[in-house]
């Protein structure tokens, strides 16, 4: 089978396509094929050495996918060989085959495509986990959302509306903004062309963010959270900028605000129990439309760097795809 691999510690160019002998799977792992894997920013980090799990070279980037089953090894009795199903692979999906832990297989439902399932379960997945568990956020509130575009930041959006929330997008570009508006973003801010915390005094009234979602880090993440509501909760979704903000303590103490950490791969392997849950409850507003994943692009093995090499440039609205 053709695999993308990455076999020295490098940036997207390095990445080489190569034919390599399919696997059996073993005891609590499923054997899948392939139809479409998603691009998410670890993509760009594990590669280089940059991301908080390193595996063992060489291997495969794409950490989510929707195929076929093609078999299954032992214990393994909630898929069988032929199911439609959608896995969370960590690494292996940028690839025709892959193999899957068993407890990272879900069945997708009749009518869920497969480009729709392998866009959904790690972005919707992140923003579920920091919004209602991590926030707590309470219907009424306000949700600022800053790279509101991308990937993790429209499910971000989607994610508030269903629970009720306003939600502010921010964006660098009006393409952007408008996309995110299409998902449901009650206002807008370009921060590109803005003063963001003028914009973020607009928008609330003066009265701040209720909870911040910050998949960006670097400049904006300090005005921003001088910026936030009283008991505000700002979020560390991840750091697409490159740089990883400093925030003065104090400006905590001054709003009674908190700093939350959001870690949603690892809140799945600690909580799987409490994972599942959210999983049922975002399959269920998958299915009556609320929360619909934006796929901005497909690209074949062969341009699997271009399409990380686009994801770091953050020239991606939405997701992209592979579709081996």
């Amino acid at each position: 089978m053709k695999a993308v691999l990455c076999k020295e510690w490098g940036p997207p160019e390095s990445l080489v396509l190569e034919d390599i002998p399919a696997r059996e799977p073993g005891p609590g792992q499923v054997r899948i094929k392939v139809r479409a894997a998603s691009v998410n920013f670890p993509d760009v980090l594990i590669i280089q050495n940059k991301y908080q799990f390193k595996p063992e070279r060489p291997f495969s980037p794409g950490s989510e996918a929707a195929g076929d089953v093609i078999s299954v090894g032992e214990g393994v009795t909630h898929v069988k060989a032929g199911d439609r199903v959608l896995a969370s692979t960590g690494h292996g999906s940028f690839a025709e085959e892959v193999i899957a832990a068993a407890e990272k297989v879900v069945v997708l439902p009749p009518g869920l495509g497969y480009d729709v399932a392998s866009a959904f379960m790690l972005t919707y997945g992140t923003s579920w986990h920091a919004l209602t568990d991590r926030a707590a956020l309470k219907a009424g509130e306000t949700v600022l959302v800053l790279g509101a575009a991308g990937g993790v930041g429209i499910s971000a959006i989607e994610i508030a509306k269903a629970r009720g929330a306003r939600v502010i997008a921010a964006a660098s570009t009006e393409e952007k903004l408008a996309v995110c508006r299409e998902h449901g973003a009650d206002a807008t801010i370009n921060y590109e062309t803005e003063d963001l915390r003028e914009a973020i005094k607009r928008t609330t009234d003066g009265k701040g963010p209720d909870v911040i979602y910050d998949p960006v880090g670097g400049k904006y993440a300090e005005p921003a959270f001088r910026s936030i509501a009283w008991r505000g909760r700002y979020l560390v979704v991840g750091f697409a900028n490159g740089q990883i903000p400093a925030l003065p303590l104090n400006l905590m103490l001054l709003k009674g605000a908190s700093v939350v950490g959001v870690f949603w791969g690892d809140y799945t392997r600690r909580e799987p129990q409490a994972n599942q849950e959210d999983v049922q409850q975002m399959m269920a507003l998958l299915a009556q439309g609320k929360l619909r994943p934006h796929i901005s692009a497909t690209y074949r093995l062969d341009q699997v760097p271009q399409a990380l090499l686009d994801m770091g440039a953050r020239k991606v609205t939405g997701k992209v795809l592979i579709v081996p």
